[in-house]
């Protein structure tokens, strides 16, 4: 399998207030909410970066299309990493979070590997991680 990972999806219970978040609380661009037409197919598109994007799909609707039984949602499942360019941005980032109604679950802190992180849950629960790796250079 060669490495294509284009979008990443996250479950939603709530589509409307999970666009608000992502668009409104954090930047992120959108068209808004597509596919509302289909039964099961209301979808938000954000562009992340190159050639990826983030999905919000309502989690019954991924349930049905992946003919799975719906569970719980669980935080621990996966943590999605946003790395930035200083410690600074990592506390700015958080900020922004916060204010778009984020739940802070590890404050901005320096890391026993010598880098800079913190955590946020989205509306959702979704576990994000902001980090500053100083191992790794991004372009400002």
């Amino acid at each position: 399998m060669k490495p294509r990972i284009t979008v990443i999806t996250l479950g939603v219970d709530d589509l409307d207030r999970s666009v608000e978040f992502y668009r409104d609380g954090l930047g992120l661009t959108t068209e808004g909410i597509v596919g509302q037409e289909f039964e099961h197919g209301a979808v938000a598109f954000f562009d992340l970066q190159a050639g990826l994007k983030l999905a919000l799909w309502n989690r019954k609707d991924i349930a049905y299309e992946a003919k799975i039984h719906l569970t719980p949602p669980s935080p621990s499942e996966c943590t999605i990493g946003h790395n930035v360019s200083s410690k600074e941005e990592v506390d700015i980032v958080i900020e922004q979070a916060k204010h778009a109604g984020a739940k802070i679950t590890d404050p901005p802190h320096d890391t026993f590997w010598g880098g800079y992180s913190a955590h946020f849950q989205d509306p959702d629960g979704h576990l994000w991680e902001v980090v500053w790796n100083p191992q790794w250079e991004f372009e400002v």
